[in-house]
């Protein structure tokens, strides 16, 4: 039986208005996610996922991201506690008003969350030979973050929810994990089902921060 034909044969796909408007939707629901149901993530879901975000732009094409699914309970309940630790003392930072709306906020997923995902840049790779990092080296983290938006939007078409953790040290977290030295934290993500589901961010719902109305002005020089 031959095989089926290869639609890249035919050139480039058409994204029309339809698409537009679905892939607008998309972005709109991509939501920061704290809280999560318990439902397992089925392991192909996850693999496709994972597809998609290695599909995302990198420098030289040194596709540095690497992506640690965190099974291990005591490292789970660790990543956990440097969250609790790291989490009391921003808040601690603040004024009285401040602190009281910042204690009032969920900010991490970590005990619900069916899957944690720690992605990581690897600063020794030799992928893309240094093409494009001579005088901007920090494009390699850029890339890994790129990945993890890739993987994000990819996981809500999934119907997934994803909450990226950033109250935590990184070198802790490196070190809990075992990972190569020369491996950087750049994310630590909780992935699951979510509990509920907006189309606004939950900093804006509950009172922290408005959307920027500047964010999206194109200044010209």
């Amino acid at each position: 039986m031959p095989d089926a034909p290869d639609p890249r044969e035919n050139g480039p796909p058409v994204f029309d208005a339809a698409f537009r408007a679905r892939l607008g939707d998309l972005f709109a629901w991509r939501r920061d996610v704290r809280r999560f149901r318990a439902d397992p993530v089925e392991e192909e879901v996850l693999r496709a996922c994972l597809g998609l975000a290695a599909l995302a732009p990198s420098v030289g094409n040194s596709q540095p991201w690497r992506f640690v699914r965190v099974s291990d309970p005591a490292r789970r309940a660790a990543v956990t506690a440097d969250f609790e630790r790291c989490n009391a003392a921003a808040r601690d930072s603040y004024g009285d008003a401040r602190r009281a709306l910042y204690a009032g906020l969920k900010l991490a997923g970590l005990k619900e969350a069916p899957v944690h995902l720690a992605v990581f840049c690897d600063g020794a790779t030799e992928a893309g030979h240094g093409l494009g990092r001579a005088t901007m080296p920090e494009m390699l983290r850029y890339s890994a973050v790129a990945a993890v938006h890739a993987f994000w939007l990819a996981a809500r078409a999934h119907g997934l929810g994803v909450g990226w953790v950033s109250i935590l040290e990184p070198a802790r977290i490196t070190r809990l994990l075992d990972v190569p030295e020369a491996w950087d934290l750049v994310a630590y993500l909780c992935v699951g089902r979510p509990q509920e589901e907006h189309a606004d961010p939950e900093l804006v719902r509950h009172g922290w921060q408005a959307r920027a109305p500047e964010s999206a002005h194109l200044h010209e020089r």
